[in-house]
């Protein structure tokens, strides 16, 4: 089993910053790829980015392509989701995930933390 808790959420005004933290606990290799994904109300669960644990690969989403910057620590069993120039369309809830391969479709990852809300005001 995989355990995943997100943190470092809040409240941000347009064009600030956040880091938000995924601490991960449990089998690291039912873990090869970690994502982050987020849900606005009203909206479908949309892909932000992924990375390989291992080898460090990352893929971003257009939208937030340039902004954002996906890493882990792997001493520290955390991933990290570096949001810079956050617009008030980045409002949402972000979930950390964990699955077996890379890829954007929240149907393959397995495990997902409970999410932390961030919000950005105009």
């Amino acid at each position: 089993q995989v355990q995943l808790v997100e943190s470092g959420g809040g409240l941000v005004q347009a064009g600030g910053s956040l880091r938000l933290s995924c601490a991960k606990s449990g089998r690291t290799f039912s873990a090869a790829a970690m994502g982050w994904f987020r849900q606005a109300p009203g909206k479908e669960r949309e892909f932000v980015a992924a990375i390989s644990w291992t080898v460090g690969s990352t893929y971003y989403a257009d939208s937030v392509k340039d902004r954002f910057t996906i890493s882990r620590d792997n001493t520290k069993n955390t991933l990290y989701l570096q949001m810079n120039s956050l617009k008030p369309e980045d409002t949402a809830v972000y979930y950390c995930a964990a699955g077996p391969v890379l890829t954007t479709a929240n149907g393959r990852y397995g495990y997902w933390g409970q999410g932390t809300q961030v919000t950005v005001s105009s």
